[in-house]
């Protein structure tokens, strides 16, 4: 044997050696935790005047926090490009109403689920006698928000039967083009459109047409906080303290501030 080889083998065990007395890579510290979500998804997400996010996807996530002794921040970041910043090491996960899908499964890791709802159609008042059907929405305006899986769902069933799908960078837009009658129905959560019509002035234009729509090919398996998939830990943290908030009352309690039914 050449001595490069017997030299190329003294290092090779020399640095086996090293990596035997060093140990494993040292765990994350997850005392701190950094959240990202939309801040434009009301009830969930949305920025209050004061500049902060607030809403139901927080008050989960705080509750989280506390339960897994975390000191957790919140940023702000657009819908579209919520997952790439999270990849990108800007926040550590995101709690943002996110859907768990096989497509997204392909990319980033989910906690266990922390609500579930529906989604829905609504429409112009005057339009309460049209149906949910591709047939029935053949030669329709649809909308809905881009990047959801309310707008995949349309674009993937609607759109090759017939109908015009218009996607948004928010749910409000996409409820205020419906408003001002340049949609003939949007597709949205049950939860955000529910309150939409009954709270807001804009919202008494229009009311629900149809059945909910729960097809787990689009919409999957509940909503859950994305992760880096490498951040093991991290997910075990997040699907401890969901138990917990479940368990001690806490997630009925920050339930029943938003909602007068079950989201679990």
């Amino acid at each position: 044997m050449s001595s490069s080889r017997f030299a190329f083998a003294g290092a090779a065990a020399l640095a086996l050696a090293c990596a035997l007395i060093a140990g494993p890579a040292a765990a994350k510290d997850w005392s701190k935790i950094k959240i990202g979500t939309e801040g434009a998804y009301p009830p969930f997400n949305v920025v209050g005047a004061d500049g902060q996010v607030q809403g139901f996807d927080i008050d989960i996530a705080k509750a989280i926090c506390e339960k897994i002794k975390a000191e957790c921040t919140f940023v702000a970041q657009d819908w579209d490009g919520i997952i790439p910043a999270l990849l990108a090491n800007k926040y550590d996960a995101i709690f943002a109403s996110m859907s768990i899908t096989d497509e997204r499964k392909k990319t980033i890791a989910f906690s266990k689920r922390y609500y579930q709802t529906p989604a829905l159609f609504v429409t112009d008042k005057r339009n309460a006698s049209m149906g949910t059907s591709t047939d029935a929405m053949k030669g329709k305006t649809i909308g809905a928000q881009s990047s959801t899986v309310s707008g995949t769902y349309l674009q993937d069933v609607y759109e090759p039967a017939g109908a015009t799908v218009k996607l948004y960078a928010t749910q409000d837009e996409a409820n205020l083009d419906l408003a001002s009658g340049r949609l003939d129905a949007v597709l949205g959560d049950k939860t955000v459109m529910l309150p939409w019509l009954e709270k807001a002035d804009a919202g008494k234009c229009c009311q629900v047409i149809g059945q909910d729509i729960r097809d787990e090919k689009y919409f999957g398996e509940g909503i859950g906080a994305g992760l880096r998939k490498e951040d093991i830990e991290l997910k075990e943290l997040i699907d401890k303290g969901i138990a917990e908030i479940l368990a001690d009352g806490t997630y009925e309690k920050i339930n029943a501030k938003y909602f007068p039914f079950s989201l679990y």
